[in-house]
């Protein structure tokens, strides 16, 4: 039996263990989960006889190099911050890694030691970072193959409430980390690249800079810039293109709401609120709004935003039970942002029999023989339920299959990378179609830089 060892039992890890599972008596695998919980890791395995559930406290060294060094390949869907030690493992013991998070400079760090050992660093292999990656390669290297020059790309993902599962004011539920739903957008200004010329978009802006998508048959959506998509143009071999954005796809309306967090400072993670355990929901918003002896919280707070009483911001806020005097924030030297997690969980926590949805759009403009061409590219995934989301499927799916192709020898280039060689991607986007996880391409007139739909 070949051993992997998936660290890390969260919301993203459902479908990749059980593809693995499914495969595990044909492969000849035995799958071990480790998690900081107990029952978290044995929910999965429930008797099956290649695979056990273990309690795996990575920042225990000697619990944690025991498990690595008894595998053949590592999985880590731990937060991206606790790669490095695994890692390290995995050097140490000539341990395959594969993890679905961005390539850290401490994991960079690594990569001589990783080709000197023979060992595959498999990293950014999930949905966005890693279909986004493979989808957008596999285009650009056709283009090239045929003579043309890119010009234009253009990248948005995001991860939202199916339709049928849309039952809020703000069309939208937490598919993914609450925290870093929060926390989107900060650490610097979004950096991109437009015609020529450069755009910078500070986190106090960035939600009021928006642009549409039109998808077919699934209607418009919004996007707002991710934090540095200038970083894209080695990744991709785009050095000299005009144009290159990267954003994050909303429902029309969300970001506008937002931005009432921003502008009021409730996204803020760098100071802590003293008694935040005791604090109500509604003192909490009053901590952001100056003092009035006779004014209510609500009057203060629609004063602040230059809302009405009519207004369907300030119902959204209202739908949110932000004012409630009873609900306690219940958690010691909170930020304002964990605050506001907090409460937006009450409200955005998905039901049992909810449906997430994923869309991912890619834009491509290109030049061949003088002539421009665009090709637009979209994929739409819709979940089960609470526990197998799209957002499980396009993160856990293609982290397994590159796994289970690093065990059979079929990705063997060493060292640490990314999923943008043609040996790696075509593979998986292949299997990925299997699950319905596959692109609609469409040949459009070339737009380029469009000053009533784009963001700058």
């Amino acid at each position: 039996m070949r051993n992997i060892l998936i660290i890390g039992a969260g919301r993203s890890a459902t479908s990749l263990i059980q593809y693995l599972l499914d495969r595990s008596e044909a492969e000849e695998l035995f799958i071990t989960i480790g998690d900081i919980s107990i029952q978290n890791a044995q929910k999965f395995t429930d008797g099956h006889p290649n695979a056990r559930g273990i309690l795996l406290d990575v920042f225990n060294e000697s619990q944690r190099r025991r498990a690595v060094e008894n595998s053949d390949l590592v999985i880590s869907m731990l937060p991206a911050r606790y790669h490095i030690e695994v890692a390290k493992d995995c050097i140490e013991f000539g341990k395959h890694l594969v993890t679905a998070s961005y390539v850290s400079d401490q994991m960079q760090s690594l990569d001589t030691r990783a080709k000197a050992k023979g060992l595959v660093f498999m990293n950014e292999i999930g949905l966005d970072p890693g279909i986004d990656h493979m989808s957008a390669m596999q285009v650009i290297d056709r283009i090239r193959a045929k003579g043309g020059k890119m010009l234009l790309f253009e990248s948005f993902t995001g991860g939202l409430i199916a339709p049928e599962s849309d039952d809020n004011l703000w069309h939208y539920k937490f598919t993914w980390n609450p925290r870093n739903v929060v926390l989107a957008g900060q650490g610097g200004a979004a950096e991109f690249i437009q015609e020529g010329t450069y755009k910078y978009i500070p986190y106090h802006r960035l939600f009021r800079r928006t642009e549409f998508l039109d998808v077919e048959g699934h209607g418009r959506f919004e996007a707002y810039a991710n934090r540095n998509s200038l970083k894209y143009r080695k990744v991709y071999g785009l050095e000299d293109v005009l144009t290159l954005y990267r954003g994050t796809i909303r429902h029309v309306g969300f970001s506008k709401a937002w931005n009432m967090f921003v502008q009021l400072g409730m996204t803020d993670d760098d100071y802590t609120i003293p008694n935040s355990e005791a604090l109500s929901y509604r003192n909490f918003v009053n901590l952001f709004l100056p003092y009035s002896p006779t004014d209510s919280v609500e009057l203060k707070l629609r004063h602040n935003l230059k809302i009405d009483q009519d207004d369907l911001m300030w119902g959204k806020l209202e739908e949110l039970d932000i004012f409630n005097s009873e609900k306690k924030i219940g958690i010691k030297d909170a930020t304002p942002a964990q605050a506001l997690q907090r409460i937006l969980e009450d409200k955005w926590t998905l039901k049992e029999a909810d449906k997430d949805m994923i869309v991912m759009y890619h834009k491509f403009g290109y030049e061949l023989k003088g002539s421009k061409y665009q090709i637009d590219s979209n994929m739409v995934i819709k979940g089960d339920d609470q526990n197998y989301t799209a957002m499980a499927k396009t993160v856990g799916l293609p982290v397994a299959i590159a796994a289970l192709k690093i065990l059979n020898e079929e990705i063997t280039t060493p060292g640490v990378q990314l999923p943008i060689a043609k040996e790696v991607y075509e593979p998986i986007l292949k299997e990925l179609e299997d699950f319905g996880i596959r692109f609609t391409e469409s040949d459009v007139p070339y737009l380029g830089y469009n000053p009533n739909n784009v963001a700058g």
